[in-house]
């Protein structure tokens, strides 16, 4: 089984940062795939970024030079900053995890974003 565990949400201006952090323990093979998503209401969960284990990256086209996806290897931690915050970027933010053929989910994080 495998946890995942988000920290670093909150409540910021337009135009501001934030770092969101996820903490993976379990049995994690050493070949996965990292990502966060996000869900705003009424709407449907969407990909934001992944990574691979080989850091190779995907972003969302909208957050594409606002925000930065990483992972430490060693210590199975996903960060992502999130710069130039707009409203829009308002969602609940969930880390995920695809481990072989499974895949995982932690609880959220609250992102708000006010205008």
């Amino acid at each position: 089984q495998v946890q995942l565990m988000e920290s670093g949400g909150g409540l910021v201006q337009a135009g501001g940062s934030l770092r969101l952090s996820c903490a993976a323990s379990g049995r994690i093979l050493s070949l996965n795939v990292m990502g966060w998503y996000r869900q705003a209401p009424g709407k449907q969960r969407e990909l934001v970024a992944k990574i691979t284990t080989g850091v190779s990256t995907t972003y969302a086209d909208s957050v594409k030079g606002r925000f930065t996806i990483s992972r430490d290897n060693a210590k199975n931690t996903l960060s992502l900053q999130m710069n130039s915050l707009k409203p829009e970027d308002t969602a609940v933010y969930y880390c995920n995890l695809v481990s072989g053929i499974r895949g995982y989910w932690g609880q959220g994080t609250q992102v708000t974003v006010s205008s």
